[in-house]
């Protein structure tokens, strides 16, 4: 470890001390330039207990608005509408990492100073993505970005700084760019006790706009649920934020509210899944969930080879359905099913199919189709299809395909058959299952699935022309000599020349997203044959 880290360790170590924070059966060691800091195991716990860290730490939007500094103007935006939660916090770390007196130094400069997502990656990096739906989210999260710092950013940092002392110092769109990514790829979402969110108080909920809000300590925020005696808030942990993510993880994280399984209130801990002693010096890892590598990269700045989680998006453009005929009866109908405009396709689907992909270990017989199933009896003029047991595009996706592709006698069909039963004067309202049975019975399946081949030849097409076949990535691979799985910033081609780990990762992701369009194409084509032969 360089002499700089060691020191940024040794300061670190003692401020998590002075806030009590117990490592109990772990430490804190150097990685690589790549990861930066990690959680190693270091004594055997009993208990299984390996870290406790008092939620009074922890970087929630109430921990903003009680900010001296901060809280007031926060406040204030929050009540206005103009900013959400996470605004907050990600405000917080800006003006934090320019504070010269700052109590979260010591914290903050373990962090890393860039990071792996493809905001941070080069022009050159960045042209490894083309064609795909990460590349287009990060061309706009960057102008929203942008659009953010200059709006609402840059003019309230600098006046919190002045009213803190410093009138030298102002945040620039790179110190906003940061605090976003030390958000995203760190923040966790806990289940707050709701004695700690409202200490010997009766309590306030609102519904609000999809969340909760909530008045407790520090004022109005917005909450992802509420669960009995548990509060839901996204937030930053420091300590447990420094594990990092493996598909088998070694831990999990828990809250303590009583204090009966830590001795320590109000706390989260880091709890080992082995029941035996640990591996000294095997480093402690949680799982951020099922995640393809389109999410990972996109947020976190890694990928997975092999993921088994990975997905493809197919995604029917908006702007496509504003300019097709008889866009607005389609719209009505969209809705009226509760359709969506895109779908994820997870790789596991595939399992289930026409065909044996070496992507699947095993073919699973016994995964359930519900999600496949329409009501084909509406009067039974169109037959339930022969293919439908081993359909892996779910009804969702072929609902919103059906309406998108009816023609006008379709329209005039559904409406009479909705007329049929609920009556020409509308006495009722038909539910959203009754429309899907109306739409696929009036048009079937055939114009669905030449739509969803055109859509997975479009996005192959797209994919091909950005970055080149998916033949010629797996040569890039073949040729790039990795060192511990990329644990190291950059690795050699048997060339001579550098690959970087965030061109490796998006050759990987790429490559992936190819694979499983040409898949899920070959799966679409079989079914329309099918279709277009019953």
């Amino acid at each position: 470890m360089a002499i700089n880290e060691q020191g940024k360790l040794q300061l670190f170590l003692q401020w998590l001390q002075v806030n009590k924070v117990e490592l109990r059966g772990c430490k804190i060691k150097y990685c690589d330039s790549t990861k930066g800091f990690g959680l190693f195991c270091d004594t055997h716990v009993s208990d299984g207990v390996l870290l406790v860290v008092p939620l009074d730490l922890a970087i929630t939007p109430m921990r903003v608005l009680q900010d001296p500094l901060l809280g007031p103007p926060c406040r204030a935006m929050l009540e206005e509408g103009e900013v959400d939660d996470r605004f907050l916090m990600v405000l917080l770390l800006t003006v934090e990492r320019l504070r010269k007196n700052s109590s979260w130094k010591p914290y903050l400069d373990m962090i890393p100073s860039s990071f792996g997502n493809p905001l941070w990656f080069t022009d050159d990096e960045f042209q490894e993505l083309k064609g795909t739906t990460v590349y287009r989210a990060t061309i706009l999260q960057k102008k929203s970005l942008q659009a953010v710092y200059e709006d609402k950013v840059k003019d309230l940092v600098k006046k919190l700084l002045i009213l803190d002392g410093d009138s030298e110092s102002e945040a620039s769109f790179e110190d906003f760019l940061w605090a976003n990514s030390v958000f995203w790829t760190r923040a966790l979402n806990i289940p707050v006790p709701r004695s700690f969110i409202f200490p010997g108080s009766e309590e306030e909920t609102n519904p609000g706009s999809g969340n909760h809000g909530v008045n407790g300590i520090g004022g109005q925020v917005n909450i992802s649920f509420v669960q009995g005696e548990t509060i839901w808030v996204e937030g930053l942990v420091p300590g447990i934020d420094f594990c990092n993510h493996d598909l088998k993880a070694a831990a999990t994280w828990e809250v303590d509210g009583t204090g009966s399984v830590t001795g320590v209130p109000n706390s989260m801990y880091l709890l080992s899944v082995n029941q035996g002693p640990s591996e000294m010096d095997k480093e402690i890892t949680i799982s951020y969930g099922n995640k393809g590598n389109e999410e990972l990269l996109y947020l976190y700045g890694f990928v997975i080879e092999d993921n088994p989680d990975d997905y493809l998006m197919v995604h029917y453009p908006a702007e496509a359905l504003r300019n097709a005929p008889f866009s607005d009866s389609k719209t009505q109908l969209l809705q009226a099913q509760r359709a969506e405009l895109r779908c994820l396709l997870p790789r596991s689907l595939l399992d289930r199919g026409f065909f044996i992909y070496s992507i699947s270990e095993s073919r699973n017989a016994t995964v359930s189709n519900d999600n496949n199933v329409c009501n084909y009896s509406w009067s039974g003029q169109r037959k339930t299809p022969s293919y439908v047991n081993k359909l892996v595009f779910p009804d969702d996706l072929l609902t919103s395909l059906r309406t998108l592709s009816m023609q006008e006698n379709d329209l005039f069909k559904v409406q009479s058959l909705l007329e049929e039963l609920v009556g020409s004067e509308g006495e009722r309202e038909p539910s959203d299952t009754e429309v899907r049975a109306a739409v696929w019975e009036a048009c079937g399946d055939s114009g669905a699935l030449q739509l969803l081949v055109d859509l997975l030849n479009t996005k192959l097409m797209d994919l091909i022309e950005g970055t080149g076949s998916e033949e010629s990535d797996t040569k890039l691979l073949q040729n790039a000599s990795v060192e511990n799985n990329i644990a190291c910033s950059e690795s050699t081609d048997k060339t001579g020349s550098v690959m970087s780990k965030n061109k490796w990762a998006s050759i990987i992701y790429r490559r992936g997203q190819k694979q499983l369009t040409r898949f899920f194409l070959r799966e679409a084509e079989h079914v329309l044959q099918l279709c277009l032969e019953q």
